[in-house]
């Protein structure tokens, strides 16, 4: 049975800014909250160099006073150009521990809509994470509203490969988000950010169309060790930490650099892989 109060579609405007630290994507949407009524406007502003350093150094952190300045700012500069009835503001992810009842993403929301002079909401992990919920991942009933606002009937999956992987599986068919067997979401394992590791200690953002991890050969032997971690055999809901993998990463830095950027992708498209037995059925088609 559906739970929803009725309300006059209004102008939102999202912003997010994932562990890929690359920059802040805002995107317009009309929604009364439940169901998606139109798209809107989509904008990218990239991170400096400098705020990208900043906010780099702070991943781990539980108090970064100078990254929370420039998420606050940099998202301002982002949201500034959009017209919007009400924003929602992410923030930036440094740290994200669930099973100790603590996630911090930066950012300053009040300032935010002071300077906006728009309401604003923000801040949404943490009280998910202080109630025994994951925290994450975050977007499982935008992408219900998405399949409902597509016309989909069979159950699909959405694969999201930011700084982490993750996977929302979705019965449309099922009107409310809320109702048991509609939704099941969890971090598949790592996203891109074992490949952006690597590339920034050699004075590069990222891979340009995989070309360097295409041309290097995957060590079957890390891969394999890898794929033991105890994750992969958890039950959802679970989540992860953008430096989950740090023994991993250490072990990758010492490789060639071709070798290592295989090794991570390969590691990426292999934790997809044993995530998928864990939806409720196979989804009829997967939108990644």
């Amino acid at each position: 049975m559906a739970k929803r109060r009725s309300a006059d579609p209004i102008w939102v405007a999202g912003a997010m800014s994932g562990t890929s630290l690359d920059g802040i994507d805002v995107a317009m949407l009309r929604t009364d909250g439940h169901d998606i009524f139109e798209f809107g406007a989509t904008s990218y502003t990239q991170y400096s160099p400098d705020d990208r350093e900043t906010l780099r150094a702070a991943l781990g952190s539980w108090s970064a006073p100078e990254a929370e300045r420039v998420a606050t700012r940099t998202h301002i500069t982002a949201l500034k150009p959009h017209e919007a009835d009400l924003v929602g503001f992410h923030g930036q992810t440094l740290a994200h521990d669930p099973d100790a009842g603590r996630t911090y993403q930066a950012g300053d929301g009040a300032a935010l809509a002071e300077a906006l002079n728009c309401p604003t909401v923000w801040d949404f992990r943490s009280n998910d994470v202080q109630l025994g919920g994951q925290g994450a991942p975050l977007a499982p009933f935008f992408h219900h509203a998405c399949a409902r606002w597509a016309g989909l009937g069979a159950p699909v999956a959405f694969l999201n490969l930011g700084g982490v992987g993750n996977i929302t599986w979705v019965d449309p068919s099922q009107p409310d988000p809320t109702d048991a067997g509609t939704l099941l979401a969890f971090d598949t394992g790592p996203g891109n950010a074992l490949m952006d590791d690597l590339m920034a200690l050699h004075g590069a953002d990222y891979d340009t169309d995989g070309e360097l991890a295409r041309a290097g050969s995957i060590s079957s032997g890390q891969l394999e060790e890898a794929l033991l971690h105890p994750y992969f055999e958890r039950l959802p809901p679970k989540s992860l930490d953008r430096n989950a993998f740090a023994p991993l990463a250490k072990r990758l830095r010492d490789m060639p650099l071709k070798e290592g950027l295989a090794t991570a992708a390969a590691f990426t498209a292999s934790s997809v892989i044993l995530g998928l037995p864990f939806c409720p059925s196979p989804p009829a088609r997967i939108f990644v």
